[in-house]
């Protein structure tokens, strides 16, 4: 008999969320919007430090919105990592406008500034998406001057990143507009749903209006642009706000988690873990290495085979854009090497949920250390 599945990043729910699901339910204040989405929106800004939120549907639609605030169009190039989820990119194509991808750092992951640069000065482009990968934010204060220095508007993707920090500065809340995500993997989830943040308290007034169909303020419905079914629902939110309230022990969990794989696996030849920045402080979302076969005697599909035989999940990082058929002859800006490609073919991430047992955990590492 097998033992109980063990996931990659699962929900991790307590009595907080069912109070406040219970509360919204209660009241039948079901329908999108309610005290619960505005309580979420003031607790999300006074978690983060920004001044405005919009809680959304998804990251996706954030990022969606984000790029529509920012006047971005046919014809005008934005540049975002390789290394990155799907949606990252996706957006772009949802406004027709062309992207252009770019190598990412070999120890941190994220935006690697020297191709980051070489980029912008080629491309001229309208917009920058910066993705904090697996809850490492990126350099914002070298990623603002260059924006600045090039007049490129940026947007912060922190769908993954809650709860890390740049310099004491909580993720999020850097660029024009930042996005975040709370999918059901993510270090807090609302089951599906996303929140645009901004200092910018226009941007955030035009996101909530293009989310609720553009939709003019007359009595009857009245559109004279197009909108979209964007806006997050109460009960979605009032699980969030009891999440949040989590959050910060869920990151510390997730920390130590990624300090046992490490002190367990590091030393191993072969296995290099994704380092954390000198500038800023992880959420560790997922526990990311790579693993060199020739040096270490096994491949990274043996360790997920091996796992999943012991009904665990792992898989392997996000597949660079420019590598995915959908973005075939799409250009790409890498100055030393494929950094996105390398971590591609040897990227792991393993058991990361603020949930995991220390046993489980242990066996994990058991099951990984029998193969090497």
């Amino acid at each position: 008999m097998k033992n109980n599945r063990i996931y990659l990043s699962p929900p991790h729910m307590g009595e907080k969320e069912r109070k406040y699901f219970t509360d919204a339910f209660d009241s039948n204040w079901i329908a999108p919007l309610g005290p619960h989405v505005d309580g979420f929106e003031q607790e999300i800004t006074d978690y983060i430090g920004v001044d405005h939120a919009a809680a959304l549907t998804s990251g996706t639609a954030a990022l969606h919105l984000a790029l529509r605030i920012m006047g971005v169009t046919k014809g005008d190039i934005v540049l975002c990592p390789s290394l990155t989820f799907a949606a990252s990119a996706s957006v772009i194509l949802y406004e027709n406008a062309t992207p252009v991808f770019v190598d990412v750092d070999p120890a941190y992951w994220t935006i690697d500034l020297s191709s980051l640069e070489n980029a912008i000065k080629k491309y001229n482009p309208k917009a920058l998406i910066a993705v904090d990968l697996y809850g490492q934010s990126c350099d914002y204060d070298a990623i603002t001057d260059l924006c600045e220095k090039y007049n490129v508007f940026l947007i912060e993707d922190a769908a993954e990143a809650l709860g890390a920090e740049y310099k004491n500065q909580k993720c999020g809340s850097f660029g024009q507009i930042g996005i975040l995500s709370f999918n059901g993997n993510k270090i807090i989830t609302t089951s599906g749903g996303g929140m645009l943040v901004s200092n910018n308290e226009d941007f955030v007034s035009k996101a909530r209006f293009l989310a609720t169909q553009a939709r003019e303020p007359k009595i009857h419905y009245e559109h004279k642009e197009l909108g979209y079914n964007y806006r997050m629902s109460n009960l979605l939110a009032a699980v969030g706000r009891g999440q949040l309230q989590s959050l910060d022990k869920f990151v510390n969990k997730r920390r130590d988690i990624y300090n046992k794989y490490y002190n367990s696996l590091s030393t191993l030849d072969g296995i290099k873990f994704m380092q954390e920045a000198e500038y800023g402080k992880s959420n560790r979302w997922l526990t990311a290495l790579t693993v060199n076969e020739k040096v270490a005697g096994i491949s990274r599909s043996g360790i997920i085979n091996a796992l999943e035989k012991e009904n665990i999940e792992s898989r392997p990082v996000w597949k660079p854009m420019h590598l995915q058929p959908l973005y075939k002859g799409a250009d790409y800006v890498s100055l030393d090497g494929d950094i996105s490609k390398n971590l591609f073919e040897n990227g792991l991430c393993l058991p990361s949920g603020s949930s995991l047992s220390e046993a489980d955990q242990d066996r994990i590492i058991d099951i990984i250390l029998s193969l090497l």
